[in-house]
C-alpha cells in the first residue's frame, strides 16, 4: 500500500507540474534593434538586442536592452505603442527614469494596463533607443515572436 501511495502521489505531483508549466503566463521576446527599422530610417550603424518578458498574469513587462555603435550617447529608451512596423506611436513605458541617460545594458520593469498588455502580445509595440542626432529614435525593433 505504501508503494502504491508513493506512485500515486508522484503521478499527481508530476501531473500538477506539467499542468502548471502548460499554463505558464510568461511570454519571452528577443528582437534585434537596427536603424533600418526606425521611422524614418536613418544611416546609423548602431545595433542592439532587446529581451522582453511579459507576464500576462501580473501584467508586468521586464526588459534587458543592450546596444552599441550609436552616433552618440543614448538620451532615452522606450517601449512605444500601439503601432505596426513602419508607424510611430506614443510611449508605453520609459526604460529608464525621465531625465536619466540610458547606459547599456538597460534593465527594468513596469506594469501594463489590460489594453497595453493586449497590444504588446499582439505585436503592436516596439522598443527604441534615442540619441541627440536621432531624437525620434536611432535603433528600433518591433516586439514580435520570431
Amino acid at each position: 500500500m505504501t508503494t502504491l501511495f508513493r506512485i500515486a502521489a508522484g503521478s499527481l505531483i508530476a501531473a500538477g507540474l506539467t499542468f502548471a508549466s502548460a499554463n505558464a503566463a510568461e511570454h519571452k521576446f528577443k528582437v534585434d534593434l537596427t536603424s533600418a527599422q526606425e521611422v524614418p530610417a536613418n544611416t546609423s550603424t548602431g545595433k542592439g538586442t532587446a529581451e522582453i518578458t511579459v507576464n500576462d498574469a501580473t501584467k508586468e513587462v521586464s526588459w534587458k536592452v543592450t546596444y552599441e555603435g550609436l552616433t552618440g550617447e543614448a538620451t532615452a529608451a522606450h517601449i512605444h505603442g500601439p503601432a505596426a512596423a513602419g508607424a510611430n506611436a506614443g510611449v508605453v513605458a520609459a526604460l529608464v527614469p525621465q531625465g536619466s541617460s540610458p547606459k547599456s545594458p538597460i534593465e527594468g520593469k513596469a506594469t501594463l494596463t489590460d489594453a497595453q498588455l493586449a497590444d504588446i502580445l499582439a505585436g503592436k509595440d516596439y522598443v527604441n533607443v534615442h540619441t541627440a542626432a536621432n531624437k525620434g529614435g536611432e535603433i528600433r525593433a518591433q516586439i514580435v515572436h520570431k
